[in-house]
């Protein structure tokens, strides 16, 4: 009797020692597979190679390559006139209330990628976009070039931006886009594991500049002569020339043939 309790001991430790050897190999492996250190932080900025005649513009191979290996979104399906309007807001500069109001009288809804000083000094604008059913997209708390943070920081300034407008406004982000259009396959896997799509653009141009103001004819040509299937369309909250444009804008891009979609829409 006792030997058959012996042998039916070892039997179990063996068992036993059998399963947690293949828990920790498979649990080291998915560790080595999903570690950054294993992936390339060289630093790529977001470019766009325009196109003539409102066609798809190129954004490069490499730009391409990780974009689809990490899921993310930079345009879309070229055979559908869709068009996501998106906007980066570091800071608020009077104008996103007349943006809001151009979105909500042409009925198209919008993705704001904002950071934590907006969030803190304009904090009922953010809740309107809310309320008035747009995206709210982290930016990150400092806009700071992700590539040149570590990993904990990274989660840092992505968290608690995410945590912040939560507890404000009881909405739950899932949309990024890297600041300065800035990022590396490290940083794609580390948002990536966090719950994040990060989200570029297929057209863009200098309405970021203060000093660049007062070209309203300008930025009308500039973004109705690119408009194409599958555009993702960035433009700066902060820019005036946009609040002044975006409803005569919208209006033509409807005329175009095009139809607005929100990001959460997306077809590839």
């Amino acid at each position: 009797m006792k030997k058959r309790i012996i042998r039916i001991s070892t039997g179990i430790v063996v068992i036993l020692t059998i399963a947690f050897i293949i828990t920790f190999n498979d649990h080291y492996k998915e560790s080595v597979m999903t570690s950054s250190t294993t992936l390339s932080n060289t630093k790529i900025g977001w470019g766009v190679k325009r196109a003539n005649n409102n066609q798809q513009p190129d954004l490069g191979a490499t730009n391409i390559k990780l974009m689809e290996q990490y899921n993310g979104i930079a345009m879309g399906n070229k055979d559908k006139k869709y068009v996501y309007l998106t906007f980066d807001g570091g800071y608020e500069a009077g104008y996103t209330e007349k943006i809001l109001d151009a979105l909500k009288e042409n009925d198209v809804k919008a993705t704001f990628f904002i950071t934590g000083h907006y969030l803190n000094t304009a904090g009922e604008i953010v809740q309107r976009m809310v309320d008035e059913g747009h995206i709210v997209g982290n930016h990150t708390v400092n806009h700071h070039s992700m590539p040149d943070l570590s990993d904990e920081e990274i989660k840092q300034e992505v968290v608690k931006l995410q945590t912040a407008v939560y507890e404000k406004t009881g909405y739950e982000m899932k949309y990024i886009r890297p600041p300065k259009g800035e990022y590396s396959e490290r940083t794609l896997a580390i948002t990536n594991n966090l719950g994040y799509t990060t989200v570029m653009w297929s057209f863009a141009y200098d309405d970021w500049d203060e000093a660049k103001q007062g070209r309203t004819e300008y930025g009308k040509e500039k973004i109705l002569s690119n408009i194409h299937p599958g555009c993702v369309i960035l433009l700066h909250s902060t820019s005036k020339d946009n609040s002044e444009i975006l409803d005569e804008v919208i209006k033509k891009i409807k005329e175009m043939g095009y139809e607005f979609r929100s990001i959460n829409d997306f077809e590839r």
